[in-house]
């Protein structure tokens, strides 16, 4: 049964949900200025490698030509307000709880392989493995911290976009297992020598076995990552999906 003429759409206009504003002006040049900062930062440490493979001839050891610039953008992820980094069209801005958590677990983790593994077990810092991951980072920034910048521009080439939602395929994996590869090859260094580890007895009473934190952590990622991979597979669905079933048609 029809509504009453000249009733609906007053009825539609009462419940209509408001829509949300983006970020404003100032919040919007200081997300433009971070990302620019950290897309620039990402591209001196893939310039530092290019050049220290081309004066060495050889890919060993290329992590102490980075380390530095590496610690200090890599730190620098801390400081990003995903919820806010694109403007509300995109669909990085609307990040269900559940992706918040996987894209903290992901900045917090390579904050903690930078600090609490490569640099406090200098060891592990000739292992191929770091290579492994920082290149796989590095590569992964410059797309992402460009992508960011580009869509709060309101101008985002399609070729950032696929790229941003087609590397990750192959950049994701790898950076993985560069990451478990290095703290595995921490571990038996950690062990022998009881580094950050608490013994009892002490005068708090508490104990603390930085090994086993390791092993946790290394296990942690079981759960996580696949969670973090296939979310982003949805998301370059729902984002590349139509173009693609465009240029089908055309």
């Amino acid at each position: 049964m029809g509504a009453a003429p000249g009733t609906s759409k007053a009825a539609h206009g009462d419940v209509a949900p408001k829509k949300k504003k983006g970020p404003g002006a100032l919040a919007t040049a200081y997300l433009v200025i971070y990302n620019v900062v950290m897309t620039a930062g990402w591209l001196v440490i893939a310039v530092g490698l290019v050049r220290a493979y081309l004066a060495r001839g050889s890919y060993h050891g290329l992590y102490y030509s980075i380390e530095k610039p590496l610690k200090f953008f890599q730190t620098g992820a801390i400081l990003e307000v995903r919820k806010h980094k694109c403007p509300k069209h995109t669909n990085e801005s609307r990040i269900v709880p559940s992706s918040v958590v996987l894209t903290g677990f992901q900045v917090m983790s390579r904050v903690f392989l930078t600090w609490a593994v490569t640099h406090s077990v200098r060891e592990v810092q000739s292992e191929d493995s770091v290579l492994l991951f920082v290149t796989a980072w590095t590569v992964t920034e410059i797309i992402r911290y460009s992508f960011y910048t580009f869509s709060l521009l309101n101008h985002l080439p399609y070729l950032i976009k696929w790229a941003r939602y087609t590397f990750f395929i192959v950049l994701y994996p790898m950076g993985v297992t560069g990451e478990l590869l290095t703290i595995y090859a921490a571990l038996p260094y950690v062990q022998k020598t009881g580094l950050y580890s608490v013994t009892l007895p002490n005068k708090y009473n508490f104990s603390f076995d930085y090994y086993t934190f390791l092993i946790l952590i290394m296990f942690s990622y079981i759960p996580l990552f696949p969670q973090l991979y296939f979310h982003m597979i949805r998301q370059r669905k729902k984002v590349l999906g139509h173009a693609e079933d465009y240029s089908k048609v055309e």
